[in-house]
Protein backbone atom coordinates (compact mmCIF):
# COMPACT_ATOMS: atom_id res chain seq x y z
CA UNK A 1 0.00 0.00 0.00
CA UNK A 2 1.60 3.16 -1.18
CA UNK A 3 2.48 5.79 2.01
CA UNK A 4 -0.21 8.25 1.06
CA UNK A 5 -3.47 5.98 0.62
CA UNK A 6 -5.57 5.77 3.23
CA UNK A 7 -7.59 3.03 4.12
CA UNK A 8 -10.51 1.50 6.19
CA UNK A 9 -9.66 -2.49 6.87
CA UNK A 10 -13.00 -4.33 7.67
CA UNK A 11 -13.19 -7.16 9.68
CA UNK A 12 -15.58 -9.22 11.80
CA UNK A 13 -15.72 -10.24 15.20
CA UNK A 14 -17.73 -12.47 16.99
CA UNK A 15 -18.11 -10.02 19.88
CA UNK A 16 -18.23 -6.96 18.41
CA UNK A 17 -20.13 -7.49 14.97
CA UNK A 18 -18.01 -5.09 12.25
CA UNK A 19 -14.68 -3.69 12.84
CA UNK A 20 -13.51 -0.71 11.09
CA UNK A 21 -9.27 0.31 11.27
CA UNK A 22 -8.14 3.25 9.72
CA UNK A 23 -4.73 3.44 8.46
CA UNK A 24 -2.62 5.89 6.31
CA UNK A 25 -0.80 9.27 6.63
CA UNK A 26 -4.50 10.67 6.27
CA UNK A 27 -6.20 8.44 8.93
CA UNK A 28 -7.35 10.91 10.68
CA UNK A 29 -9.65 11.80 7.74
CA UNK A 30 -10.94 8.12 7.78
CA UNK A 31 -11.81 8.17 11.73
CA UNK A 32 -13.84 11.07 10.36
CA UNK A 33 -15.53 9.29 8.29
CA UNK A 34 -16.06 6.26 10.42
CA UNK A 35 -17.83 8.06 12.98
CA UNK A 36 -20.17 9.92 10.55
CA UNK A 37 -21.27 6.35 9.54
CA UNK A 38 -22.28 6.08 13.14
CA UNK A 39 -19.31 3.61 14.36
CA UNK A 40 -18.08 3.87 17.49
CA UNK A 41 -14.41 3.95 18.84
CA UNK A 42 -13.16 1.62 21.04
CA UNK A 43 -9.76 2.51 23.34
CA UNK A 44 -7.53 0.48 20.97
CA UNK A 45 -8.17 3.55 17.89
CA UNK A 46 -10.86 0.37 16.07
CA UNK A 47 -14.22 1.57 15.36
CA UNK A 48 -17.09 -1.39 15.64
CA UNK A 49 -20.91 -1.77 14.28
CA UNK A 50 -23.11 -4.00 15.74
CA UNK A 51 -24.16 -6.72 12.98
CA UNK A 52 -26.82 -8.02 15.60
CA UNK A 53 -29.96 -6.07 13.38
CA UNK A 54 -28.96 -7.21 9.96
CA UNK A 55 -31.60 -4.16 8.34
CA UNK A 56 -29.55 -1.49 10.59
CA UNK A 57 -25.97 -3.29 9.62
CA UNK A 58 -26.91 -2.33 5.96
CA UNK A 59 -27.81 1.28 7.10
CA UNK A 60 -24.43 1.75 8.59
CA UNK A 61 -22.49 0.33 5.77
CA UNK A 62 -24.57 2.29 3.29
CA UNK A 63 -23.52 5.45 5.68
CA UNK A 64 -19.93 4.28 5.24
CA UNK A 65 -19.42 3.63 1.59
CA UNK A 66 -20.81 7.24 1.16
CA UNK A 67 -18.24 9.06 3.71
CA UNK A 68 -15.38 6.86 3.38
CA UNK A 69 -15.79 8.29 -0.37
CA UNK A 70 -16.31 12.09 0.92
CA UNK A 71 -12.93 12.09 3.23
CA UNK A 72 -10.81 10.21 0.42
CA UNK A 73 -10.44 6.90 1.84
CA UNK A 74 -10.56 3.58 0.70
CA UNK A 75 -12.62 1.00 1.91
CA UNK A 76 -10.89 -3.12 2.00
CA UNK A 77 -12.63 -5.92 3.20
CA UNK A 78 -10.11 -8.29 4.96
CA UNK A 79 -11.13 -12.13 4.35
CA UNK A 80 -9.21 -12.97 8.17
CA UNK A 81 -11.17 -12.69 11.27
CA UNK A 82 -10.53 -10.06 14.07
CA UNK A 83 -6.99 -10.00 14.92
CA UNK A 84 -8.10 -8.64 18.86
CA UNK A 85 -10.00 -11.43 19.12
CA UNK A 86 -7.52 -13.73 17.70
CA UNK A 87 -4.76 -12.65 20.34
CA UNK A 88 -7.59 -13.21 23.35
CA UNK A 89 -8.14 -16.57 22.13
CA UNK A 90 -4.95 -17.57 21.99
CA UNK A 91 -4.05 -16.19 24.97
CA UNK A 92 -6.83 -17.99 27.02
CA UNK A 93 -4.94 -21.18 25.74
CA UNK A 94 -1.19 -20.36 27.22
CA UNK A 95 -0.19 -21.92 30.38
CA UNK A 96 -0.30 -19.46 33.43
CA UNK A 97 -2.03 -16.08 33.41
CA UNK A 98 -2.02 -13.81 29.97
CA UNK A 99 -3.69 -11.10 28.49
CA UNK A 100 -3.64 -9.81 24.84
CA UNK A 101 -4.07 -6.06 23.45
CA UNK A 102 -3.99 -4.60 19.96
CA UNK A 103 -1.57 -2.01 19.19
CA UNK A 104 -3.01 -0.10 15.56
CA UNK A 105 -0.37 1.42 13.82
CA UNK A 106 -2.58 3.82 11.44
CA UNK A 107 0.86 6.21 10.37
CA UNK A 108 2.83 4.49 8.63
CA UNK A 109 5.80 5.61 10.50
CA UNK A 110 4.60 4.00 13.40
CA UNK A 111 5.33 0.75 12.41
CA UNK A 112 8.95 1.86 13.01
CA UNK A 113 8.19 1.76 16.55
CA UNK A 114 8.23 -2.32 16.16
CA UNK A 115 12.19 -2.43 15.40
CA UNK A 116 13.31 -1.20 18.55
CA UNK A 117 11.19 -3.86 20.70
CA UNK A 118 11.57 -6.90 18.86
CA UNK A 119 13.94 -9.30 19.86
CA UNK A 120 13.60 -11.58 16.67
CA UNK A 121 15.79 -12.57 13.38
CA UNK A 122 13.03 -14.50 11.25
CA UNK A 123 10.33 -13.74 9.11
CA UNK A 124 8.78 -11.70 11.56
CA UNK A 125 11.52 -8.99 11.47
CA UNK A 126 11.60 -9.84 7.22
CA UNK A 127 7.77 -9.31 7.12
CA UNK A 128 8.06 -5.67 9.10
CA UNK A 129 10.81 -4.52 6.93
CA UNK A 130 9.15 -5.23 3.47
CA UNK A 131 5.72 -5.33 4.74
CA UNK A 132 3.02 -2.57 5.87
CA UNK A 133 1.19 -3.92 9.16
CA UNK A 134 -1.27 -2.05 10.70
CA UNK A 135 -2.28 -3.73 13.41
CA UNK A 136 -0.67 -6.31 15.83
CA UNK A 137 -1.57 -8.24 18.97
CA UNK A 138 0.77 -7.63 21.99
CA UNK A 139 0.60 -11.17 24.40
CA UNK A 140 1.65 -10.00 28.14
CA UNK A 141 1.90 -12.78 30.88
CA UNK A 142 2.38 -10.49 33.40
CA UNK A 143 5.82 -11.38 34.33
CA UNK A 144 7.80 -9.64 31.60
CA UNK A 145 7.01 -11.71 28.65
CA UNK A 146 5.79 -9.96 25.66
CA UNK A 147 5.08 -11.53 22.15
CA UNK A 148 4.21 -9.69 18.62
CA UNK A 149 1.32 -12.05 17.18
CA UNK A 150 0.90 -10.28 13.34
CA UNK A 151 -1.05 -11.82 10.77
CA UNK A 152 1.60 -13.18 8.01
CA UNK A 153 2.06 -10.90 4.87
CA UNK A 154 1.52 -12.61 1.80
CA UNK A 155 -0.86 -15.44 2.83
CA UNK A 156 -4.71 -15.66 3.01
CA UNK A 157 -4.14 -17.00 6.89
CA UNK A 158 -2.37 -17.69 9.58
CA UNK A 159 0.00 -15.78 11.85
CA UNK A 160 3.59 -14.63 12.75
CA UNK A 161 4.54 -14.86 16.30
CA UNK A 162 7.79 -12.91 17.65
CA UNK A 163 9.40 -12.12 21.07
CA UNK A 164 9.62 -8.21 22.06
CA UNK A 165 12.15 -7.49 24.92
CA UNK A 166 13.14 -4.19 26.40
CA UNK A 167 17.06 -5.58 26.94
CA UNK A 168 19.72 -4.00 24.60
CA UNK A 169 20.35 -6.44 22.01
CA UNK A 170 23.03 -7.28 19.89
CA UNK A 171 22.77 -7.50 16.32
CA UNK A 172 19.99 -9.93 15.88
CA UNK A 173 20.99 -11.37 12.75
CA UNK A 174 25.10 -12.84 14.81
CA UNK A 175 23.25 -12.99 18.24
CA UNK A 176 23.26 -16.49 18.51
CA UNK A 177 20.59 -16.82 21.50
CA UNK A 178 18.22 -14.51 19.76
CA UNK A 179 14.44 -16.75 19.40
CA UNK A 180 13.52 -17.26 16.33
CA UNK A 181 9.77 -16.33 15.29
CA UNK A 182 7.56 -19.07 14.20
CA UNK A 183 4.43 -19.24 11.89
CA UNK A 184 1.27 -20.01 13.54
CA UNK A 185 -1.98 -21.80 12.21
CA UNK A 186 -5.27 -20.35 11.79
CA UNK A 187 -6.60 -22.26 14.28
CA UNK A 188 -6.45 -20.70 18.08
CA UNK A 189 -6.89 -24.30 19.74
CA UNK A 190 -3.73 -25.54 17.17
CA UNK A 191 -1.88 -21.82 17.60
CA UNK A 192 -1.79 -21.85 21.15
CA UNK A 193 -0.65 -25.04 21.25
CA UNK A 194 2.60 -24.46 18.96
CA UNK A 195 3.13 -21.51 21.11
CA UNK A 196 3.08 -23.39 24.55
CA UNK A 197 5.30 -26.49 23.25
CA UNK A 198 7.22 -25.02 20.90
CA UNK A 199 8.06 -21.36 20.85
CA UNK A 200 7.74 -20.66 25.00
CA UNK A 201 10.52 -23.55 25.81
CA UNK A 202 12.86 -21.61 22.84
CA UNK A 203 12.17 -18.21 24.01
CA UNK A 204 13.06 -19.74 27.60
CA UNK A 205 16.12 -20.94 26.40
CA UNK A 206 17.45 -18.04 25.09
CA UNK A 207 16.62 -15.80 27.85
CA UNK A 208 18.05 -18.27 29.56
CA UNK A 209 21.42 -17.65 27.31
CA UNK A 210 20.68 -13.80 27.41
CA UNK A 211 20.81 -13.79 30.75
CA UNK A 212 24.29 -15.98 31.05
CA UNK A 213 26.18 -13.84 28.72
CA UNK A 214 25.38 -10.83 30.71
CA UNK A 215 27.25 -12.21 33.86
CA UNK A 216 29.56 -13.66 31.74
CA UNK A 217 30.61 -9.99 30.08
CA UNK A 218 30.19 -8.34 33.50
CA UNK A 219 32.59 -10.57 35.34
CA UNK A 220 35.07 -10.31 32.16
CA UNK A 221 34.79 -6.77 32.28
CA UNK A 222 35.37 -6.57 36.33
CA UNK A 223 38.44 -9.32 35.86
CA UNK A 224 40.10 -7.14 32.79
CA UNK A 225 40.23 -4.21 35.28
CA UNK A 226 40.93 -6.21 38.63
CA UNK A 227 44.08 -7.78 37.13
CA UNK A 228 45.40 -4.24 35.53
CA UNK A 229 45.01 -2.72 39.22
CA UNK A 230 46.16 -6.06 40.82
CA UNK A 231 49.41 -5.61 38.36
CA UNK A 232 50.13 -1.92 39.08
CA UNK A 233 49.96 -2.93 42.99
CA UNK A 234 52.18 -5.67 42.84
CA UNK A 235 54.86 -3.69 40.35
CA UNK A 236 54.30 -0.28 42.14
CA UNK A 237 54.56 0.74 38.84
CA UNK A 238 51.60 2.38 36.08
CA UNK A 239 51.09 0.61 32.92
CA UNK A 240 53.40 2.80 31.31
CA UNK A 241 56.02 2.09 34.11
CA UNK A 242 55.91 5.29 35.80
CA UNK A 243 56.45 4.93 39.46
CA UNK A 244 53.47 5.25 41.57
CA UNK A 245 54.72 7.90 44.02
CA UNK A 246 52.66 7.54 47.41
CA UNK A 247 49.88 5.67 48.63
CA UNK A 248 47.29 7.86 48.13
CA UNK A 249 47.28 7.12 44.71
CA UNK A 250 46.93 3.57 44.90
CA UNK A 251 43.80 4.26 47.10
CA UNK A 252 42.51 6.22 44.55
CA UNK A 253 42.93 3.67 41.72
CA UNK A 254 41.09 1.71 43.82
CA UNK A 255 38.26 3.89 44.73
CA UNK A 256 37.80 3.94 40.80
CA UNK A 257 37.63 0.62 40.32
CA UNK A 258 35.60 -0.05 43.36
CA UNK A 259 32.94 2.69 41.34
CA UNK A 260 33.30 0.64 37.75
CA UNK A 261 32.94 -2.76 39.14
CA UNK A 262 29.86 -2.11 41.34
CA UNK A 263 28.49 -0.65 37.34
CA UNK A 264 28.91 -4.18 36.48
CA UNK A 265 28.12 -6.16 39.60
CA UNK A 266 24.62 -5.17 39.49
CA UNK A 267 24.15 -7.24 36.49
CA UNK A 268 25.39 -9.99 38.42
CA UNK A 269 22.99 -9.37 41.35
CA UNK A 270 20.11 -8.77 38.66
CA UNK A 271 20.64 -11.91 36.62
CA UNK A 272 22.74 -14.86 38.57
CA UNK A 273 20.39 -15.84 41.10
CA UNK A 274 17.64 -17.12 38.87
CA UNK A 275 20.37 -19.05 36.98
CA UNK A 276 21.66 -20.21 40.34
CA UNK A 277 18.23 -21.39 41.10
CA UNK A 278 18.47 -23.94 38.25
CA UNK A 279 21.43 -25.32 38.80
CA UNK A 280 21.63 -29.00 39.93
CA UNK A 281 25.77 -29.47 40.09
CA UNK A 282 24.76 -32.99 41.29
CA UNK A 283 22.77 -34.14 38.11
CA UNK A 284 26.23 -33.28 35.82
CA UNK A 285 29.74 -34.31 35.19
CA UNK A 286 31.01 -31.78 38.01
CA UNK A 287 29.01 -32.48 40.92
CA UNK A 288 31.84 -30.68 42.76
CA UNK A 289 30.76 -27.71 41.60
CA UNK A 290 27.98 -27.46 44.24
CA UNK A 291 30.44 -26.36 47.02
CA UNK A 292 31.21 -23.20 44.69
CA UNK A 293 27.67 -22.69 43.74
CA UNK A 294 27.56 -21.94 47.81
CA UNK A 295 30.19 -19.49 48.22
CA UNK A 296 28.72 -17.89 45.28
CA UNK A 297 24.90 -17.67 46.42
CA UNK A 298 26.98 -17.00 49.71
CA UNK A 299 27.96 -14.25 48.13
CA UNK A 300 25.02 -12.45 46.42
CA UNK A 301 23.06 -12.78 50.04
CA UNK A 302 25.98 -10.85 51.72
CA UNK A 303 25.60 -8.21 49.18
CA UNK A 304 21.72 -7.65 49.47
CA UNK A 305 22.18 -4.97 51.78
CA UNK A 306 24.36 -3.45 49.60
CA UNK A 307 21.94 -3.74 46.67
CA UNK A 308 18.80 -2.92 48.54
CA UNK A 309 20.33 0.53 49.69
CA UNK A 310 21.15 0.98 45.59
CA UNK A 311 17.69 0.04 44.75
CA UNK A 312 16.53 2.41 47.50
CA UNK A 313 18.28 5.15 46.89
CA UNK A 314 17.44 4.69 42.96
CA UNK A 315 13.67 4.74 44.34
CA UNK A 316 13.73 7.94 46.13
CA UNK A 317 15.27 9.65 43.28
CA UNK A 318 12.91 8.71 40.74
CA UNK A 319 10.51 9.60 43.30
CA UNK A 320 11.61 12.94 43.79
CA UNK A 321 12.50 13.44 40.17
CA UNK A 322 13.63 17.77 41.64
CA UNK A 323 16.63 16.10 43.27
CA UNK A 324 19.86 15.01 41.42
CA UNK A 325 23.14 13.49 41.69
CA UNK A 326 26.28 15.27 40.18
CA UNK A 327 28.58 12.86 38.23
CA UNK A 328 31.48 13.21 40.97
CA UNK A 329 28.59 12.34 43.75
CA UNK A 330 27.37 9.18 41.95
CA UNK A 331 31.28 7.88 41.66
CA UNK A 332 31.51 8.26 45.64
CA UNK A 333 28.01 6.08 45.67
CA UNK A 334 29.01 3.87 43.50
CA UNK A 335 32.77 3.76 44.99
CA UNK A 336 31.16 2.95 48.27
CA UNK A 337 28.74 -0.03 47.18
CA UNK A 338 31.86 -1.28 44.95
CA UNK A 339 33.83 -1.54 48.21
CA UNK A 340 31.19 -3.09 50.39
CA UNK A 341 30.92 -6.00 47.89
CA UNK A 342 34.62 -6.34 47.20
CA UNK A 343 34.70 -10.03 48.63
CA UNK A 344 31.65 -10.96 46.74
CA UNK A 345 33.12 -9.58 43.44
CA UNK A 346 36.17 -11.55 44.41
CA UNK A 347 34.37 -14.82 44.91
CA UNK A 348 32.48 -14.57 41.60
CA UNK A 349 35.71 -13.96 39.86
CA UNK A 350 37.13 -17.13 41.29
CA UNK A 351 34.30 -19.21 41.29
CA UNK A 352 33.24 -18.43 37.69
CA UNK A 353 34.27 -21.27 35.73
CA UNK A 354 32.05 -23.70 38.09
CA UNK A 355 29.17 -21.22 37.76
CA UNK A 356 29.56 -21.25 33.88
CA UNK A 357 30.00 -24.85 32.89
CA UNK A 358 26.99 -25.40 35.79
CA UNK A 359 24.89 -22.70 33.90
CA UNK A 360 25.80 -24.03 30.68
CA UNK A 361 24.38 -27.80 31.82
CA UNK A 362 21.03 -26.09 33.22
CA UNK A 363 19.57 -24.95 30.12
CA UNK A 364 15.83 -25.42 30.84
CA UNK A 365 13.94 -27.48 28.22
CA UNK A 366 10.02 -28.98 28.41
CA UNK A 367 7.28 -26.87 28.85
CA UNK A 368 7.96 -23.33 29.80
CA UNK A 369 4.92 -22.20 31.81
CA UNK A 370 6.72 -18.48 32.02
CA UNK A 371 4.63 -17.63 34.70
CA UNK A 372 6.31 -17.98 37.81
CA UNK A 373 7.69 -15.21 39.68
CA UNK A 374 11.55 -15.01 39.90
CA UNK A 375 13.59 -16.20 43.15
CA UNK A 376 12.76 -13.31 45.72
CA UNK A 377 16.59 -12.73 46.64
CA UNK A 378 18.26 -9.88 44.70
CA UNK A 379 15.65 -9.68 42.31
CA UNK A 380 13.44 -6.54 43.09
CA UNK A 381 14.35 -3.36 41.19
CA UNK A 382 12.55 -0.04 41.63
CA UNK A 383 10.25 0.84 39.06
CA UNK A 384 11.67 3.20 36.57
CA UNK A 385 8.74 6.23 36.01
CA UNK A 386 6.16 5.07 33.28
CA UNK A 387 7.42 5.19 29.27
CA UNK A 388 5.53 3.77 26.55
CA UNK A 389 6.90 0.68 24.44
CA UNK A 390 5.66 2.57 21.37
CA UNK A 391 3.95 5.31 19.94
CA UNK A 392 0.81 3.59 19.94
CA UNK A 393 0.39 3.90 23.86
CA UNK A 394 -0.42 7.23 23.04
CA UNK A 395 -3.42 6.99 20.99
Amino acid sequence: MPATATQITLSTSRTLGLVAIAVGEKYRQANQALKAAGFSRLHNGAHTASLADAQAARRTASALVHHAHAHGATIVTSSRPYLGDIGIEIAARLPGTWSAELEIYSHPLWQEDLWYGLWEAGEIHQAIEDHRLSVASVLKNGTGTELLLVERPGHRSGYLLGALTEHEKEDLHSDPVTPRSMVLPADPGLAAHAVTHTFLPAYRRALHHRDLNTVLSALERIREEHQTLQAIKDSGRYSDAVPLGNSRLVAGMERDFADHAWLEFRHILEHAPLLLSRCRPVATAWPDDGAALTRLREALARSQDTWDEWNGLSHELHMVQRRTLSAHEWSQVRGQMGLAVLPAIETWLGDSEAFERQVRAAVPGGLAALSAPSPRLLTARPAPPPAPRSAAAHR
